[in-house]
């Protein structure tokens, strides 16, 4: 029998492929792939923030992008129908129904919402242009710019079930959210395959917080109560309690992403202070996009330009909707407004988040007054904790 002699190279060069595909095979279904290889086909950015620190307004710059599924604050659907428990033990069924919200699975509301159901039975559904617009409602295109007041008089009585339809037709979904006091209770989601999350962190400063507040006191007082653990009694917060939380949360979330944070955080966590997008929208809304994987349309930045520039800070009866404003009056509205005495104790119980968010203390009235003397500080790193901080009462 004739023997087929098959030279030794060949044969070392095919063993050294079938070696590398074996291991390619091992590697793929060990889970040892990059995670980029495995990347969800959609983009999911959650605006982290507090209530009164513009983050609607961020909420807006990308609800009105073409590209984006926005719902704004959907766990106000947990807080209203479990007000009596902690804002630390619903974080759970926050972040649960937060998960469900970016896989575009929207059965996760059956629990809070009446069974036959239409848009207008979702949480500010109005403030979301995907829900405005095709496949939701065939009252405008995805590149229109939507106002919430045509929208509810178009779109509301569409069914529920569009949420869903219109939500998997994405590429990128948003969702601003007010009620989580600790990034750690994010590291589920930020580890979890399914997801492709990333952390647009945005803060303000607790004086001008406190002012806007002022105008929201009603609106806010069962909230205030969650926050505080009375049991479903709703607070009013003239001893600025809550405020400590919120200032509390803000540097225990910066310093979690900041100092040593976790390798799954590297690029995926990005800190904006509403001062310095009012001054600069343009150039801040560029990086935002940037973080998110978006780019920026002249339509919207024609928009965002208008909405910037309007007259004046707004009125009272404004607290909640997006118009046109004078945001850098907005900014510093506080500094005119409050009473230096309020901000005095304003700065007693937030000391901590005015210093590591990079703003200036004030000393006097005059200083408050002084609007040419920049309150707004570049960003530093330091090593202040809330252990070693003890607030005056």
């Amino acid at each position: 029998m004739a023997r087929i002699r098959i030279p030794s190279t060949i044969v070392i060069i095919f063993v050294t492929v079938q070696t590398g595909f074996l291991l390619f095979m091992y590697a793929r279904y060990s889970g040892f792939m990059p995670q980029s290889e495995e990347k969800p086909s959609q983009v999911h950015i959650l605006i982290l923030s507090s209530w009164r620190s513009g983050s609607s307004f961020v909420g807006q710059l990308f609800s009105q992008h073409p590209s984006v599924f926005y719902l704004m604050e959907p766990a106000w659907h947990v807080w209203v129908t479990m007000y009596q428990n902690s804002a630390k033990v619903l974080h759970m069924a926050v972040r649960d129904l937060v998960r469900s919200v970016f896989l575009c699975d929207m059965s996760v509301f059956d629990a809070y919402m009446p069974w036959k159901r239409n848009l207008s039975d979702l949480f500010q559904w109005a403030a979301s242009r995907a829900l405005c617009s095709a496949p939701a409602c065939d009252s405008f295109q995805r590149t229109d710019i939507t106002s919430e007041l045509a929208c509810k008089t178009l779109c509301g009585r569409y069914p529920f079930s569009k949420v869903e339809e219109a939500c998997k037709t994405y590429s990128h979904v948003v969702i601003k959210e007010v009620r989580f006091f600790d990034l750690k209770v994010l590291y589920p989601l930020l580890t979890d395959p399914s997801l492709n999350l990333k952390i647009i962190h945005l803060v303000r400063d607790p004086r001008a917080v406190v002012k806007s507040r002022e105008q929201s006191v009603k609106a806010l007082a069962r909230d205030n109560g969650i926050v505080l653990s009375t049991n479903g009694t709703k607070v009013e917060d003239s001893k600025y309690k809550v405020m400590q939380e919120v200032c509390r949360s803000h540097v225990q979330i910066y310093e979690t992403a900041t100092l040593k944070p976790p390798n799954f955080l590297k690029d995926r966590y990005l800190m904006v202070r509403f001062e310095d997008l009012v001054k600069d929208p343009l150039s801040e809304i560029s990086e935002m996009y940037k973080f998110a994987d978006l780019s920026l349309t002249p339509r919207l930045k024609s928009w965002i330009y208008n909405i910037t520039h309007g007259q004046g800070p707004g009125k009272k009866k404004e607290a909640f909707k997006i118009t046109s404003r004078d945001a850098v009056s907005v900014s510093q509205a506080w500094r005119n407004v409050l009473s230096f005495q309020k901000v005095k104790k304003i700065q007693e119980v937030c000391k901590g988040a005015i210093n590591i968010l990079g703003y200036q203390l004030v000393d006097s009235e005059k200083e408050q007054r002084d609007l040419t003397l920049d309150l707004v500080l570049p960003i530093r790193q330091n090593q202040f904790s809330w252990s070693s901080f003890n607030p005056k009462h």
